[in-house]
């Protein structure tokens, strides 16, 4: 049974003031179609209700939440389906998140139990582990701050004419990659090639460390510029691949099992892996969790969708975020303290990581 909003609970839609009976109906009316899909009628609002009231009252009030925009008719049916506006006003104002039991805790707590894992898998796996629970389409992935360094660069000999660069950030993300060099390596070519990387690049912020900085550097060593460009290139790639962060999705398929979006199923698959438009969707906002319903994504193609984004930190800083993208009647009161909890868990367990590296 639904609960009475707390006495003189009002809510404005535009001018219009909506009494605690109007606002019970339509949390009546969302909640039972986020639950069934299907259009609701007054006879099933009436069955939802803590208090006795006619069928007719209803309609009346059904109507009237028409009127002002929050319910909406199907042409095929004689009961209501919420508005994207009615979505809103119960998100902010009626819905009441219930805190996650031990239990489900414990099977959030399951998903993260891997031993030393590795910061990129981690994430990935997050983003798949994530989408199985929810039913839903899931994107993971890391902001890197302005503030973020390069904290170490180690040039590593691979064979006579191969190394291994790896940059390492104040944030803890190591990067590497396999370079192959036009001449033949030396201790002390392998010793200089360090100390003038490290001693050009350390303490400076990945994001300014630019395609012209490198060039500019590379200059600096006369007529060895060109036998080391191919090193000093790949240093940049290591260092744009940390400033952009991560980013996966999962779970595309499950917005396939939705009905509403079997006449948009190309375009939102599309957008699912257009890595642009879904940064996006989740730097819109900076707050810890937002919500985003149906027409607010800026992002046509999730018209009809709903996205649900929560910020992570790792230490002190906010490093990432992690949304859910479903359909517009996804079960918020739900999804909000699973995705919540999901993403502290995540913060901390990379924070650990990048503390033990």
């Amino acid at each position: 049974m639904l609960k009475s909003p707390s006495p003189g609970t009002e809510c404005e839609v535009g001018t219009v003031k909506l009494d605690i009976r109007k606002l019970k109906v339509l949390t009546a009316v969302v909640e039972t179609y986020i639950e069934t899909g299907e259009p609701v009628g007054s006879k099933t609002v009436a069955q939802k209700l803590d208090f006795q009231v006619s069928s007719a009252t209803i309609r009346n009030d059904m109507a009237a939440l028409f009127d002002m925009g929050l319910l909406e008719q199907p042409h095929t049916s004689a009961g209501r389906v919420p508005s994207h506006l009615g979505y809103r006003i119960y998100v902010d104002q009626l819905m009441h998140c219930q805190p996650l039991s031990e239990e489900e805790q414990r099977e959030i707590d399951a998903l993260f139990n891997v031993r030393d894992p590795d910061p990129d898998r981690l994430l990935e796996d997050a983003a798949e582990a994530l989408a199985d629970y929810t039913k839903c389409a899931t994107v993971s992935t890391t902001i890197t701050p302005r503030t973020v360094q390069v904290k170490r660069v180690e040039i590593v000999p691979a064979g006579a004419r191969t190394v291994v660069v790896l940059v390492i950030a104040t944030n803890g993300v190591i990067k590497n990659k396999v370079c192959r060099v036009d001449f033949g390596l030396t201790t002390e070519i392998v010793e200089f090639l360090n100390q003038f990387c490290n001693g050009r690049l350390v303490g400076k912020s990945v994001s300014d460390i630019s395609q012209w900085y490198i060039n500019s550097i590379a200059v600096t060593l006369g007529d060895y510029s060109t036998l080391f460009v191919p090193v000093l290139a790949t240093v940049y790639e290591l260092c744009r691949e940390i400033n952009e962060g991560q980013f996966y999705t999962s779970g595309s398929a499950n917005l396939l099992g939705y009905k509403e979006f079997s006449d948009i199923a190309r375009d939102l698959l599309l957008t699912m892996n257009n890595r642009e438009q879904l940064l996006g969707v989740l730097a819109s906002k900076s707050d810890a969790v937002f919500i985003t319903i149906g027409k607010e994504n800026p992002q046509s193609e999730l018209a009809d969708t709903s996205v649900v984004v929560t910020r992570y930190k790792i230490g002190e800083q906010n490093s990432g975020a992690i949304g859910v993208i479903g359909p517009v009647r996804m079960d918020y009161a739900k999804i909000i303290p699973h995705i919540e909890y999901f993403s502290q868990t995540l913060g901390k367990l990379l924070s650990e990581t990048f503390e033990q590296e």
